[in-house]
């Protein structure tokens, strides 16, 4: 035993049986996965084959054989690539997480899938045991045997085992409760799943498994309209819809190339967008997300890359600066397409908009051109017609909005009857397009109408009419003191409105404080009151005395009968503004409705 005073180096002792229990458990989402190592396993090789100067030309091939096919319920995989030697073999089957020896023999470079030397793992998932039987150009065959336990050997192969030309042969022969991942219909499903867009053939049992074109190409004497239905025909294959249109997108940073499918249904923001990603060919993600910017969530894209990296269980893309440009890139050119639309076929433009405005609003946010468009072809809500932005500024010149959609909904008709037209600015993102479109149109005159504001626009009475509703106004003042409200009298049109209730978002934002205030205890309640207005403000009824039943129930000379009325009045205010009802306003309800049925029904009576 040594003194601990000495440092002594050491290894780190690693149990394959818990690295592979990490991969099924933590890395991997399935052991399905198996079947893709072992394909980009063999497309690697493949690829090296055909870089080395020194090989034989020939055509390359990648043949499975599932458990029926074998006989004995064991997968086996061959393909003709460069091989390994014994040397190699110990190096990159039997060492894990080293990357200089995968550096040294070629497998590193950015041409091969393979880059963190744990694929073979995986089929431990599915395997007790692995063999592998292999032969570089200039070595003899070569057999190595796996084992979950973490032993291997390495030895020449028998003589039925001797390959003529390079090239690897992988064997799997199932765990127990893995057999059904090894059989025709399984590994058929899997390999088609994942591979059938590879470059090269490849077989199971015989039957071919890739072949045809892949979205993203574009075969000699396809014209338009035959790629465009394929396309279609593919998109309603994998994604699940016949798209509203179909654009090309391609980034050379990336080698990236693909198709982008716009969504013909509207798309939920909040949910990322999931997209098909190849990488060199092979299907690594159905589900990748943020290849596109947030605002692009009406799109679904199948793309293949050759530079983007992905994550260790090769499942997603990773996280970095080239993943971002390519982002922008995309981002780009569907940007391009909106815009290319708003002159090709401003139409079709509209039917997009109707169903996708919430991304493109999104983007005009930070985007000048599609600022323009938004405004040039999204029609907005006014209190005088939908009408876009443009229209509205070359018809009334003043951009007047609300950005409340409550307030618009009390204040719409009445401003209209005032000649005042109104944009509703309530919807997403609305308010925040009417404050840029101001900035980038710096000649424009805007101005936000407030429910307060709106009294400056009625027209006040005459000083006549004033002086003798003055003893009847005072009593109407205590009545909806009660209340919490002030009264004004004012004159406007429609004159079939008798009355308005008024309510501008601070005034409502001190209403809350003041009743959460009452509902706290004396330390919350003094925190509150620090952000209480030193003059408390109030909502307004405003009465109209254009219209009839208001005057007579401003000159009524039974003090309980007008206070009735204005109840009656109030709460219907309220309703036509679409306000929530406190348990005051309902009582106030109750009462003026129970009260003016027993006047009319003693009226009657009588």
């Amino acid at each position: 035993m040594h003194d601990l005073g000495d440092p002594v180096n050491q290894t780190f002792r690693v149990d394959l049986r818990g690295i592979v229990d990490l991969l099924s458990h933590h890395l991997y989402t399935s052991p399905q996965v198996y079947a893709r190592e072992l394909l980009q396993n063999a497309v690697d090789a493949i690829t090296a084959l055909h870089q080395d100067g020194a090989a034989e030309p020939r055509t390359p091939r990648i043949e499975i054989s599932s458990g029926e096919a074998n006989g004995d319920g064991s997968l086996t995989i061959g393909d003709n690539g460069i091989g390994l030697s014994e040397t190699q073999v110990h190096e990159l089957l039997a060492t894990i997480g080293r990357s200089s020896k995968r550096d040294d023999l070629g497998f590193a470079r950015h041409e091969f899938m393979g880059q963190f030397g744990i694929g073979l793992l995986s089929c431990f998932m599915v395997s007790d045991a692995i063999e592998v039987t292999t032969r570089r150009a200039g070595e003899p065959t070569v057999l190595w045997r796996g084992r979950a336990d973490g032993s291997y050997t390495v030895e020449p192969a028998p003589a039925d085992a001797q390959r003529e030309e390079t090239g690897t042969t992988v064997t799997l022969r199932p765990r127990p409760g893995c057999e059904h991942l090894l059989t025709r219909r399984a590994v058929t499903g899997l390999v088609t799943h994942y591979g059938a867009r590879l470059p090269h053939p490849v077989t199971v049992d015989g039957e071919p498994v890739t072949g045809g074109p892949a979205p993203w190409d574009r075969p000699d004497g396809e014209g338009a309209a035959e790629r465009r239905a394929r396309l279609e025909a593919y998109c309603e294959e994998v994604f699940g819809f016949a798209p509203f249109d179909v654009v090309d997108v391609a980034t050379a940073e990336a080698g990236l190339r693909g198709v982008a499918f716009v969504l013909p249904m509207p798309a939920n923001p909040a949910v990322p967008a999931a997209h098909r990603v190849y990488l060199k060919q092979m299907l690594l993600s159905e589900g990748a997300e943020r290849l596109l910017p947030e605002w692009a969530f009406f799109v679904r894209c199948v793309v293949d890359t050759a530079e983007l990296r992905p994550t260790a269980s090769r499942e997603a893309l990773y996280e970095d600066s080239l993943l971002e440009a390519t982002r922008d890139a995309l981002g780009d050119q569907l940007r391009g397409w909106l815009v290319r639309l708003s002159v090709q076929d401003p139409a079709r433009l509209r039917a997009f908009l109707r169903v996708h405005h919430l991304g493109v609003k999104a983007l005009a946010l930070h985007d000048d051109d599609m600022l323009r468009l938004v405004a040039d072809f999204w029609p907005m809500e006014t209190n005088v017609g939908p009408l876009t932005l443009a229209e509205f500024t070359d018809r009334y010149g003043l951009l007047r909005f609300t950005p409340l959609l409550d307030e618009f909904r009390q204040l719409a008709p009445v401003a209209a009857a005032q000649g005042l037209a109104v944009v509703n600015a309530g919807y997403v993102y609305d308010a925040e397009l009417i404050d840029r479109f101001a900035t980038v149109e710096r000649q424009l005159e805007v101005e936000q109408l407030r429910a307060a504001d709106l009294t400056t626009h009625l027209q006040r009475l005459e000083t006549a009419d004033e002086l003798a509703l003055a003893p009847f106004l005072a009593v109407a003042d205590r009545v909806l003191a009660r209340l919490g409200c002030d009264l004004l009298v004012r004159s406007f049109e429609p004159s079939g409105l008798p009355s308005l209730y008024l309510l501008d978002d601070d005034t409502a934002f001190q209403l809350d404080l003041r009743g959460t205030r009452d509902q706290v205890d004396d330390t919350w309640s003094a925190i509150l009151g620090s952000f209480q207005a030193a003059a408390e403000p109030r909502p307004r009824l405003v009465l109209n005395h254009r219209n009839p039943l208001a005057r007579q129930v401003l000159s009524l000379d039974d003090p309980d009968l007008q206070a009735t009325c204005l109840e009656g009045l109030y709460v219907q205010a309220l309703l036509l503004g679409h306000h929530p009802l406190r348990p005051a306003d309902t009582a106030a309800l109750n009462q003026s409705f129970l009260g003016l049925i027993g006047r009319a029904v003693s009226g009657a009576a009588q």
